[in-house]
């Protein structure tokens, strides 16, 4: 029997029920639940109070308030960010859009600008899950060749020993663009992190050797905002030679060498690698004069757009709980935050940063790196 006809024959029976005697009500409930299959319980329930109301569906009613709008004018922020995680997003949000709305780049309606601050990183990875869909690596070759002259007298530091709250030591490292081989001579690109603020530097050099390697450190330490005190870099022997040892020894600075095939000695200037170097530049091979002063360039503009517009996390503590290692992280922050909290570096140098960081646009310089990057890409090598 349908629903339908169990409720027809319920509406058919109970007034006769209610006015029948208890012999009479017997019969007809033996009858009701012969014909529905209901417990007697049920049907007597059925009989005597009739049929339950049904219950309007609850519709939702909420209503986001991260309306097409705002979502357009996030994917516009986020590529503007140049397409930055969540995390690393929601806490630069606000000084973001003041910076593009300074240069006239975006401008937003105030409301806009307020669902954007308030949007959670969660919120942000939805909202962002179809812009980056659209987006859609392989592993370059290692190059690095060791240096066995020094390595007694350059002492190994390993990443668990390395926590200096201060500005100023580094690690290096070289990225080769020698495409799918080694053979020949090639571009390679100096990588230079900061531990404690993050702040990156990067150069362009003709090769490998120790000469062209020993230049460009002397030229990035010249561009750092805060004294140089440390260095350490991997077992290559573009670093652990004569030059660059005699040369520490000299300016007071602190050289140190990781573990030989221990990459995570090593672990911001190899994330640094992949995230600036190779993401911007990929995995061709670049030989040419033409090449080295176009990578010059992107260097100049990625150097600022990286230190001043793309913040970072930084681990806080590490707890183990049993078999699982919990990592809490502090709110991100750019390379440039970190250097003007830093009680380290003078006030003069904090405001001069502080004056160039006003003069960028981000975007105007995303235009130029994609600009120089263009020419790059097509030269014939």
């Amino acid at each position: 029997m349908t629903p339908a006809a169990k409720r027809e024959l319920l509406k058919a029976l109970r007034p006769r029920y209610l006015k029948a005697s208890k012999a009479e009500k017997g019969r007809i409930l033996d009858g009701f639940v012969a014909a529905t299959g209901y417990h007697r319980k049920y049907a007597i329930h059925l009989l005597k109070n009739g049929p339950p109301r049904r219950r309007a569906a609850l519709r939702r009613t909420t209503s986001t308030p991260y309306t097409r709008d705002v979502v357009h004018a996030l994917v516009q922020v986020w590529e503007a960010s140049g397409h930055l995680c969540s995390k690393r997003l929601h806490p630069f949000m606000g000084e973001l859009l003041d910076s593009l709305e300074r240069h006239h780049e975006l401008v937003f309606a105030p409301r806009i600008k307020i669902l954007l601050c308030q949007m959670s990183p969660a919120t942000i990875d939805r909202k962002l899950r179809r812009a980056r869909a659209r987006r859609r690596s392989r592993r370059g070759l290692s190059t690095t060749k060791p240096g066995t002259l020094l390595k007694d007298a350059i002492p190994i530091r390993t990443f668990a020993d390395w926590n200096e709250q201060q500005p100023g030591f580094v690690e290096v490292d070289l990225v080769a663009h020698c495409g799918d081989t080694t053979t020949g001579t090639y571009l390679n690109t100096l990588c230079l992190v900061d531990i404690h603020t993050h702040w990156c530097e990067l150069a362009a050099l003709p090769n490998k050797g120790q000469a062209a390697t020993f230049a460009a450190l002397k030229r990035l330490r010249q561009q750092l905002p805060f004294p140089l005190l440390g260095l350490d870099s991997d077992n290559g022997a573009e670093f652990i030679n004569n030059q660059l040892f005699r040369y520490c020894l000299t300016e007071h600075i602190t050289f140190t060498r990781s573990r030989p095939y221990r990459k995570n000695d090593q672990a911001h200037v190899e994330q640094k690698n992949w995230s600036v170097v190779r993401r911007v530049i990929g995995y061709h091979r670049y030989e040419s004069p033409q090449a080295q002063s176009l990578l010059a360039a992107i260097y100049t503009d990625l150097r600022l757009f990286i230190n001043f517009f793309q913040p970072t996390l930084k681990l806080r503590e590490k707890i183990r709980h049993g078999s699982k290692l919990l990592k809490r992280y502090a709110p991100a922050r750019t390379p440039f935050q970190r250097v003007i909290a830093s009680p380290f570096i003078p006030d003069e140098n904090k405001a001069a940063l502080h004056q160039l960081y006003l003069s960028l646009n981000p975007l105007a310089l995303q235009r130029q790196i994609e600009a120089h990057l263009h020419q790059l890409w097509h030269l014939d090598l």
